[in-house]
């Protein structure tokens, strides 16, 4: 996709006559689904840098309403020096919904494989939204969603790499063990692994038993700040754990690495499991 087109790109980290600002080199559309007419915002940054021979590298990001600036940034930052930073261009794809929050209430049904077990009610006491819905949000990132990007931008599709924190880690964990090829790198902040974690150890396990007959080619990135081990739903521990069983897998293609984030919380960890993800996931090719 070209950004010469006046109506397709964004000039400047300026004000438009809107009045909002907007980030440099990205644009926004909005899909629907066709498996269960649900809508998405997408949200794309495409780098200044020319695309090498095999395309670029392209991160999917979950929950994009909340931190798609903080990421594309990111990228534009580190991506300009890949011999300093260790990171390379990347086109970054966030998928989000039509709200000016930083979530929306629809993300329960998207990244949830199932409903929970046992938290049934939302901090507040009030219900939880409908939850469920991972199968067919999946769908749509790989029917819809993928082939519309690499229509658009020349992409590695060997260089994928898709992120989510929260109900998004956990998304990320469900794509990892029921579909391993969807992504080369997977990375998993703060894993809601306690929403329902008998149904995601059956689904682990149906993955290592995978692995034993496919060898795979895969990075995972698991990352949670130091301040959430004390929380009840241990998911602190849980991840730990998670890649330490995952990590005895590494002489069949599983890449795994734990970080816990010093003095960083729930929400806190995002920028620097940020920047420890780019590294990650875009390292230059040697």
């Amino acid at each position: 996709m070209s950004f010469d087109h006046p109506e397709q790109r964004v000039v400047s980290l300026k004000e438009t006559a809107s009045g909002k600002t907007e980030i440099p080199r990205s644009k926004r559309w909005m899909m629907q689904s066709r498996a269960e007419n649900r809508s998405y915002q997408i949200m794309v940054a495409a780098p200044a840098e020319a695309p090498p021979p095999s395309g670029y590298p392209v991160i999917y990001l979950l929950d994009a309403n909340s931190v798609f600036g903080t990421m594309v940034e990111a990228v534009r930052l580190q991506g300009g020096r890949p011999e300093k930073t260790g990171v390379v261009p990347a086109v970054v794809v966030g998928i989000g919904y039509q709200t000016d929050g930083p979530f929306s209430p629809d993300r329960y049904y998207d990244l949830t494989p199932m409903p929970a077990t046992e938290y049934l009610q939302a901090p507040d006491g009030t219900a939880l939204p409908a939850q469920g819905g991972a199968a067919a949000f999946l769908q749509f990132i790989e029917e819809e969603l993928k082939p519309r990007i690499e229509r658009e931008f020349k992409i590695d599709s060997s260089r994928q790499t898709i992120f989510g924190h929260s109900l998004g880690g956990l998304f990320v964990l469900h794509v990892l063990f029921t579909k391993p090829h969807a992504f080369q790198c997977y990375v998993a902040g703060s894993p809601s692994i306690h929403w329902n974690r008998q149904h995601l150890l059956l689904e682990e396990q149906q993955f290592v038993s995978r692995l034993e007959q496919e060898p795979l080619r895969i990075k995972v990135l698991l990352g949670v700040g130091e301040l959430e081990k004390g929380h009840v739903s241990r998911n602190s521990d849980h991840a730990r754990e998670l890649s330490e069983r995952l990590s005895a897998h590494s002489a069949r293609g599983l890449e795994v690495v734990f970080k816990e984030f010093e003095d960083e919380n729930h929400v806190s960890v995002l920028p620097v499991l940020i920047s420890r993800a780019l590294r990650f996931a875009l390292r230059p090719e040697k």
